[in-house]
């Protein structure tokens, strides 16, 4: 049985790119005053009057999707065997090589990381992180503070050796920045230490990681390390993370399924287009597929069932089940209107299948020939005419259907099996499974 539509998901994700020079670090006095983390850690802390209290262990930082350079609102500080935690109030100089309070007292208690806090060392340095203008898959070399805004923040992130190679060395190197390859932290996603998820994030980076474009996406998570691949999966759903995975080359795609937890995988298959879904099944292991299969709605099951029961090099087997069916008495314009609510799918639409009060096939009407159609108030079967109508059975091979398309002068063709419209193929479909090496693609559509 095809799959029917009925819901609208949501709309590929289109991206928008804001110039780098609004950036906090594009500022000169800003970007001239960076702080490097590994420059900090480590020094004494004194009191007003020069006495040493402790050793910077790590720097607190309070996150919120509001805001896109997490503030400090404190130090972790050793003294002796307890981690004392000195809020930012008692903080009087921060500079490169030192760091002063206002005070000589220190809470001793035992620091505990509170909801919204963050550990710079401990839980970004050196942790997998999203670099949304970029584009990629970074990992935090080192972490840069600077005043901002009226406080001190977390500003910037490098990558690189170079920076790794300075962290090793001399602390005279150590507090030595490199302006030249930080990027702002506005332009910057990063996940949760424990959990993965990716609650730890800019605002304008969580925007900006919504606006990509599936392939690049698809790009990311690639790169990313499992947890952190579901922490991404999280924050954007699984329809935006489906319609990337469609992108991904199919070895790529069958690695990233059999790496995901059964669950999420199973809720990316739901939502991928079926053809696709079906092709991930197919590659596999029977005991995997199964599982997967016994996660998924009983009814999408049923259908990819169907779809992965026919030969792969077959029609059934490279058909897409997303078919837009009306009765031969609809109006054109009731159709027309049917189309405009559907241009989700319009990568999958090019034709309208006709069918009788019995369900049974009796044509498929181009999308092109509907729209231009001048009795808009007729019915949808007035436009099948006389000429014989051309379709396939599942089990044709590609050589045939091929036959068919130049036939028809058509971009598509549907399948038909029992009288009943099963599925259509479009003309990309046939090119991907006679020349599966080449790379994914998209014929234009008259919707797109």
């Amino acid at each position: 049985m095809p799959y029917k539509v009925s819901i609208t998901p949501p709309t590929r994700i289109s991206r928008i790119r804001a110039s780098r020079a609004r950036r906090i670090l594009a500022i000169s006095e800003i970007r001239s005053a960076i702080i490097p983390l590994s420059g900090l850690i480590g020094i004494r802390v004194s009191n007003q009057a020069g006495g040493d209290i402790g050793i910077l262990s790590d720097i607190v930082v309070r996150w919120s999707a509001e805001i896109d350079y997490p503030p400090l609102t404190g130090l972790v500080v050793r003294v002796g065997r307890r981690r004392a935690f000195v809020s930012i109030e008692k903080i009087d100089v921060f500079e490169k090589h030192r760091i002063s309070l206002n005070s000589a007292r220190v809470d001793l208690r035992d620091f505990k990381k509170r909801n919204g806090e963050v550990l710079l060392g401990k839980d970004i340095l050196d942790h997998q992180l999203v670099d949304i203008e970029g584009i990629q898959v970074i990992r935090a070399s080192e972490l840069y503070i600077a005043k901002a805004l009226g406080k001190l923040r977390l500003v910037g992130v490098e990558v690189g050796t170079n920076a790794l190679v300075r962290r090793l060395g001399p602390r005279v190197f150590r507090a030595q920045a490199n302006p030249i390859k930080v990027i702002d932290w506005s332009d910057v996603a990063a996940f949760d230490e424990s959990s993965g998820t990716m609650k730890l994030r800019a605002a304008r980076a969580n925007g900006g990681i919504k606006r990509l474009r599936p392939a690049e996406l698809a790009d990311l998570l690639e790169d990313l390390d499992r947890q952190e691949r579901s922490g991404l999966i999280d924050a954007l759903g699984v329809e935006a993370v489906a319609d990337a995975l469609e992108e991904m080359e199919p070895e790529q795609l069958e690695s990233f399924i059999r790496a995901t937890e059964p669950e999420i995988a199973a809720g990316l298959v739901a939502n991928m287009e079926p053809d696709e879904a079906a092709d991930v099944l197919r590659d596999l292991d029977e005991g995997e597929r199964d599982r997967l299969l016994d996660l998924l709605d009983p009814h999408v099951a049923a259908d990819l069932k169907e779809l992965i029961s026919f030969p792969k090099d077959s029609a059934g087997g490279i058909m897409t089940s997303i078919l837009v069916e009306v009765q031969e008495d609809r109006p054109i314009h009731e159709v027309i209107e049917e189309l405009r609510s559907l241009s989700d799918h319009r990568t999958d639409l090019d034709g309208v299948v006709v069918i009788d009060n019995d369900g049974h096939f009796q044509g498929d009407i181009s999308v092109f020939d509907i729209l231009v159609s001048l009795e808009q108030n007729h019915s949808i079967g007035s436009l099948l005419g006389e000429s014989k109508q051309v379709f396939v059975g599942p089990l044709e091979g590609l050589e045939q259907i091929a036959e068919r398309l130049i036939e028809t002068r058509r971009s598509s063709v549907v399948v038909v099996k029992d009288s009943t419209a099963i599925g259509r193929i479009l003309a990309d479909d046939i090119i991907d499974a006679i020349v599966p090496t080449r790379q994914r693609g998209r014929f234009p559509r008259l919707l797109s």
